[in-house]
């Protein structure tokens, strides 16, 4: 029996080679294609022994539903967006017996992810910390005049 609870276990390990991120949240830089933007990047495991809805596999009825509102309704960048989406699977699964919103996803998700790669991580800051760059030189170069 060991060897059957070795096989589920290494199934629910996250596989960045072959895109497999069983339990997780994942976050992936925008525009890319595949995955609605392209491969994770960084993602967070979550135990599904939190996971506190009841019925028959509360997990994937949970992501099912909420995937079937999402489809409906039209995403945008400030405030109906993906993190909404999984805040709303999260909250149908009763995860962590808590309430989750965009922002609690976004704390979370920034303190707890791992990323996938050192070029994960590059994907993740590079751009950020260029756009921070690019408007700290335009207001000091307009503050220095």
């Amino acid at each position: 029996m060991p060897v059957m609870a070795e096989v589920i276990e290494e199934k629910m390990k996250p596989d960045p080679e072959r895109s497999r991120f069983p339990h997780c949240v994942v976050w992936t830089p925008i525009p890319e294609d595949c995955m609605a933007f392209g491969k994770p990047v960084k993602y967070w495991q979550l135990d599904p022994n939190f996971v506190y809805a009841n019925g028959p596999n509360p997990w994937d009825t949970a992501v099912h539903e909420a995937s079937e509102e999402y489809k409906h309704r039209m995403h945008n960048l400030c405030c109906d967006n993906c993190h909404s989406h999984v805040a709303m699977a999260m909250n149908l699964m009763k995860y962590n017996n808590t309430s989750w919103n965009m922002v609690k996803l976004c704390v979370y998700s920034l303190i707890y992810s791992k990323y996938v790669s050192v070029g994960g991580f590059l994907k993740t800051w590079v751009p950020f910390l260029l756009l921070v760059g690019a408007i700290l030189t335009v207001i000091l170069t307009l503050h220095l005049r």
